[in-house]
């Protein structure tokens, strides 16, 4: 008799905790999906009999090797990298590749997971991986960071390929990285291919990517606002973050006529009564990115506002707030603050920035809330575009990518409502996304027999 994985949620995560233990990003973002899937899948005889559920679990493989590299000191150097393909039955991998301290197996395989679901629904043909490295491109030189990046793609290039999986940038990789990265793997491959997305225009780059993100979480804002006749005209909104993705979604915001009063950093964040601008938002990108400054020398040059070392910005009353930092940023108290507050939506830039409790007390709030899968999707839909332009060797015009843009997350909205709908006006979006994600990789598999 053949063995199904129909069992209750309680067991099916503490399996999932046995074979993956010391990996709490992981096992926090399999129990979000899980928890809004099973009554989904209850009475759906294949996906148990084909342990869909437990296949999807677990990542395709996890790739993990040294990067040796020499800084201008002359010392020699060793990191670990990471590529972690998750599932790519709907399509090659893809996913960013992350610099940062913080990177591990655990922080790789939730994003790689996410990722999956949040590539099914832009409706692209995406699978989903991530990578990266426990490199600090802080207080790098560019010649190391250079050296760095090559000596890492001596190694990636191997398990990458336009029809295979295309890596993008994500935190610590911006187009300076994607530059090296492409030029050591065209010089080892002596290749010309679409194997990375978030390159130069003129080497086979997007329109509007590097906006991409940030904006696509504020329309995805936009259209639940819209469920419930409103707008962001006059509405507050706080942002945490003060990247790529946080200083455009601010952009957006002002353009719809919304007020921002936040952005962060690690070291704390501002608050600016009198509202971002759009002159404020330009001196932040040129200070964090030309002059890699900190948010706590926005004060000086905008005397208004002030900076609080330290903390988060979520005791910041607001109508709608975007947390666009890094995962696990808001927890369950700054969640039940700014229900208290008064906040009417929350749209997520980052991935899982939102604990479980958060998500838990959202949820009973019965807010507008959106998870990353759904709203920050915008960048991995242009990625996905990028890779069309380069296979078709032609590039779309900006007016082109931004309707694209728009539709694509009008369309994951409308797949969010489809399964979401919990009646009396709620939408859950949380379990709209996990159902409409998980539903098209799930029928995939099934398609494809056991492999």
């Amino acid at each position: 008799m053949a063995v199904s994985d129909h069992v209750d949620l309680p067991t099916f995560m503490e399996g999932v905790k046995k074979r993956n233990p010391h990996q709490p990003e992981f096992v926090q973002a399999v129990q979000e999906v899980a928890e809004d899937i099973f009554e989904f899948i209850g009475d759906k005889e294949d996906y148990h009999a084909q342990q869909i559920l437990r296949r999807i679990a677990e990542p395709d493989r996890v790739v993990s090797f040294r990067v040796c590299w020499e800084d201008d000191a002359g010392n020699i150097r060793v990191q670990r990298g990471y590529r972690v393909q998750n599932n790519n039955a709907i399509g090659p991998y893809k996913g960013g590749i992350r610099f940062h301290p913080s990177v591990n197996e655990s922080v790789l395989k939730f994003l790689a997971f996410e990722q999956t679901f949040k590539n099914a629904l832009t409706g692209l043909p995406m699978g989903g991986g991530k990578g990266g490295s426990n490199f600090n491109p802080k207080g790098k030189s560019v010649r190391e960071i250079m050296r760095f990046c090559q000596s890492f793609m001596t190694e990636l290039y191997r398990h990458i390929g336009a029809d295979v999986d295309v890596p993008a940038g994500d935190i610590g990789v911006g187009g300076r990285e994607i530059g090296y990265m492409f030029g050591q793997y065209k010089r080892i491959t002596n290749e010309f291919t679409g194997v990375l997305t978030g390159k130069g225009l003129e080497w086979g780059g997007s329109l509007i990517r590097t906006e991409a993100t940030g904006y696509g979480a504020v329309y995805f804002l936009a259209n639940m606002l819209a469920t419930k006749g409103e707008d962001l005209v006059g509405k507050t909104a706080v942002i945490s973050g003060s990247g790529n993705v946080a200083t455009h979604a601010a952009e957006k915001i002002v353009q719809l006529g919304g007020k921002v009063l936040t952005l962060s950093d690690s070291g704390g964040f501002v608050h600016d009564p009198d509202g971002i601008t759009q002159e404020k938002i330009d001196w932040v990108k040129t200070h964090k990115t030309h002059r890699r400054g900190r948010m706590q020398d926005y004060v000086a040059a905008f005397p208004g506002a002030t900076f609080h070392e330290g903390k988060t910005p979520w005791g910041v009353p607001c109508d709608v707030a975007l947390p666009c930092a890094t995962q696990n940023e808001l927890l369950g108290e700054d969640a039940r603050t700014l229900v208290a507050n008064g906040c009417r939506a929350v749209a997520e830039g980052a991935n899982m920035p939102t604990d479980l409790d958060g998500v838990h007390v959202f949820k009973a709030a019965r807010l507008l809330y959106a998870p990353g899968k759904a709203s920050n999707a915008g960048g991995v839909a242009v990625s996905g575009l990028e890779m069309s332009q380069n296979s078709a060797r032609r590039a779309w015009k900006e007016e082109e990518l931004q309707q694209m843009l728009k539709d694509i997350m009008l369309g994951i909205h409308q797949s969010c409502l489809t399964y979401g709908d919990q009646g009396g006006g709620y939408i859950d979006y949380v379990k709209g996304a996990n159902i409409a994600g998980r539903k098209k990789v799930a029928d995939a598999m099934l398609a494809f027999g056991v492999v």
